[in-house]
């Protein structure tokens, strides 16, 4: 991560995909794996990528890695895990398991947070749900997503009270929809 930059990308890889039964960051995808995949798209959007979870599982990738600093503690703490090893003010942080991400999208989504007064930027697709998991996170959440992990808080959304939580509306939903289970992946990779 450039200290000079304003924006860094985060893949958190740290999920134990029991739903699927193997490791969904390591699923064939257009030729790599669904997270050389997902990094590369993070990595042309934000200008940097770096994975957060086992760094034993994933340092064959040859990407920057981060552990999580609270192991079992869920995607909150990777998130924390990212904001607390970031310079940059804005931070791109996706899961690992969104094939239908894109540079652009992500690109558009940073874009949004920056000209936002928000904390975070969440989008949401037509059913009005955010998805914290493909989202934007300014450094200043550092703090308060912290202090929620130390009450036990797990869910994202609720880690995120006291924050200025901005929701950028989309009329799609296919960039961030995550899979996880093989019925998912199959009907993804054979439509």
């Amino acid at each position: 991560m450039d200290p000079g930059n304003t924006r860094a990308g985060f893949v958190l890889v740290g999920g134990n995909s029991s739903r699927m039964g193997q490791d969904k960051a390591r699923l064939p995808f257009q030729g790599k794996t669904l997270v050389e995949h997902v990094a590369a798209a993070v990595a042309q959007a934000a200008g940097s990528v770096t994975l957060v979870g086992a760094p034993e599982r994933y340092q064959s990738l040859g990407l920057p890695m981060l552990a999580d600093s609270r192991i079992g503690a869920g995607p909150l703490a990777g998130i924390h895990t990212s904001l607390s090893a970031t310079k940059a003010a804005w931070n791109l942080i996706v899961a690992c398991d969104m094939p239908g991400i894109s540079a652009s999208f992500l690109r558009s989504l940073i874009s949004a947070a920056e000209s936002s007064a928000a904390d975070c930027l969440l989008p949401a697709g037509p059913s009005g749900l955010p998805e914290p998991l493909c989202a934007v996170y300014h450094l200043r959440c550092l703090d308060a997503i912290g202090a929620a992990l130390d009450r036990n808080v797990r869910k994202i959304t609720d880690g995120l009270d006291g924050l200025r939580v901005a929701i950028w509306s989309v009329a799609e939903s296919a960039w961030f929809r995550n899979v996880n289970t093989p019925e998912e992946w199959a009907q993804y990779t054979h439509g």
